[in-house]
């Protein structure tokens, strides 16, 4: 899946990663459609053809804005993953909730960037799209993975459980509609695989 949500990307130069720099935040801040290149162009202290020049369209920029906001997120969910490594089962899945807690307190004010952006991209045809539709597959699949560590059986239902609780958690963060919503996701998740652990025909007794 991850060849799949990350299309052609672009050999960054200096000039090129403050364009990406600049449309990430513009992008993030007031919603794809809302900025133009010139904008992008002029936040970042170049002109719109070198832009384009090595770019090639905005549609590109939207590759790269979201691509590169996936990285960051996948290396920090790696080393909370890194350190959940050899506890108890249910520790790696409980790591994914906690990372994004983290995610969305440094970087996530606005919700989810995907989502975000699906919401203004529905064209299957668009460039961005694999990328937005790649990482929630990926996420998906990290789920159904973990969670065969808990209940082997159960695996494919517990990780779209798991999935709804963070995906729910992403947008109630984005919302604010109330308080840490990351943390009362996280104690239905405990509750869920603790459960499962329980229940699992291939989990040790505790």
């Amino acid at each position: 899946m991850e060849s799949e949500s990350v299309p052609h990307r672009i050999r960054m130069t200096p000039g090129a990663r403050r364009v990406v720099e600049a449309a990430e935040r513009l992008f993030y801040e007031r919603g794809i459609h809302a900025v133009g290149v010139d904008l992008i162009a002029a936040e970042a202290g170049v002109t719109k053809k070198t832009l384009y020049d090595r770019f090639g369209s905005k549609e590109q920029l939207v590759v790269e804005y979201l691509a590169r906001r996936d990285e960051r997120w996948r290396e920090l969910l790696g080393s909370h993953l890194e350190a959940a490594e050899g506890q108890t089962p249910v520790a790696p899945v409980l790591a994914v909730f906690q990372a994004a807690r983290v995610w969305a307190g440094q970087h996530g004010s606005r919700g989810c960037s995907m989502i975000n952006a699906h919401v203004e991209i529905g064209d299957p045809t668009h460039p961005a799209y694999p990328v937005i539709t790649g990482q929630k597959q990926w996420m998906l699949d990290l789920f159904t993975r973990l969670a065969g560590g808990v209940d082997s059986a159960n695996a494919d239902r517990l990780a779209q459980a798991l999935m709804l609780l963070h995906e729910g958690a992403v947008v109630a963060h984005g919302l604010g509609v109330f308080p840490d919503p990351f943390g009362q996701a996280l104690d239905r998740a405990r509750e869920l695989l603790d459960h499962a652990a329980g229940a699992g025909p291939d989990t040790p007794s505790r």
